[in-house]
């Protein structure tokens, strides 16, 4: 059985909004999305940290695709890509994704997730909702 360490959520847009929208930066440059900080306490191993994001994003042009990471103080430990396209057909998306991160040391961990466009000539905005959440529950020995 596992035990909740704790938990975090950040919700920094909670709808759909063209009027509040902004364009993904390209790649190697990135858009900082959402942020959180979870607490592991001494002798809380083996643990696991879940993690989910969901980001609402608009194809402006062309058919970009998009990378998202996610990093626990400052270094990448999931990354993923989703393909947007843009007027002609889809142009609204919400991307959902889910990364697990296992037996974190103690302490404070700021998990922060991210967005860049890898695809040159082509735009993407995000344009609501996003959200990060994350938990940690202490997993049998």
């Amino acid at each position: 059985m596992a035990r909740i360490l704790d938990k975090a959520t950040s919700q920094p847009r909670r709808r759909f909004s063209l009027t509040n929208a902004f364009t993904i930066r390209r790649s190697p440059a990135r858009s900082r999305l959402a942020s959180i900080t979870l607490r592991i306490p001494a002798n809380a191993q083996p643990n696991r940290v879940d993690l989910v994001a969901t980001v609402g994003v608009r194809g402006v042009t062309g058919i970009a695709q998009v990378l998202f990471r996610v990093f626990r103080d400052g270094r990448e430990i999931f990354n993923t890509v989703q393909g947007i396209e843009s007027a002609g057909s889809e142009q609204n998306y919400v991307v959902t994704f889910q990364a697990e991160d296992r037996n974190v040391r103690s302490g404070s961990h700021v998990y922060t997730v991210t967005a860049e466009n890898t695809t040159a000539n082509t735009r993407v905005d995000v344009v609501g909702p996003i959200s990060f959440s994350g938990l940690a529950v202490k997993t049998r020995s």
